[in-house]
């Protein structure tokens, strides 16, 4: 069966982009670029929510990650701009239990605080990868948009990067 990661870049106080879904202040450096390019390899399922999927489509990608099959989560959205992205607007756990039942590589969920904490409350989400940035927000868009289950998360590795950057693997505990 494959594994849903959620793998996710944050600030040291929580927030995964500031109000408005920009994530300017985050820190970036060459060594841990190359390895999030390399952690694609891992995936060839993407999940995001409509508001992680619009950063890119501002930006002119309706297409964010074409080696990958992308589902864009999304009750507001009527149709997607790009054939190859599939919108699903309900019955969201049942087509994540589809997929991760299906063969193939690991899925990744890639943003979507509310994705996210449905998932989690589903016990659908088996590792949290965390990019902890050395920074603080003060506010913004929380790694969890609504309350969540407590969860019990085993430590797996860590990476520490020049940049102050640290890359943390957790596995979630389902119980």
């Amino acid at each position: 069966m494959r594994k849903l990661k959620y793998y996710i870049a944050t600030t040291l106080d929580g927030f995964i982009a500031h109000e408005d879904g920009s994530f300017d202040g985050f820190v970036w450096d060459d060594e841990f670029v190359a390895d999030f390019i390399n952690s694609y390899s891992w995936f060839d399922v993407v999940l995001m929510g409509r508001k992680t999927y619009e950063v890119g489509l501002k930006e002119g990608k309706t297409s964010p990650y074409p080696t990958m099959q992308q589902y864009v989560f999304s009750r507001s959205m009527k149709e997607s701009p790009d054939e190859s992205v599939n919108l699903v607007s309900e019955n969201v756990v049942e087509i994540v239990k589809d997929l991760k039942s299906q063969n193939g590589k690991d899925i990744w969920l890639c943003g979507g605080a509310n994705l996210a904490s449905q998932l989690l409350s589903e016990k659908l989400i088996d590792e949290v990868i965390i990019k902890l940035n050395p920074v603080i927000f003060g506010s913004g868009k929380p790694l969890f948009e609504s309350s969540v289950p407590q969860t019990k998360l085993i430590l797996q590795a860590t990476k520490e990067y020049a940049s102050g950057i640290m890359l943390i693997y957790y596995n979630v505990l389902i119980e």
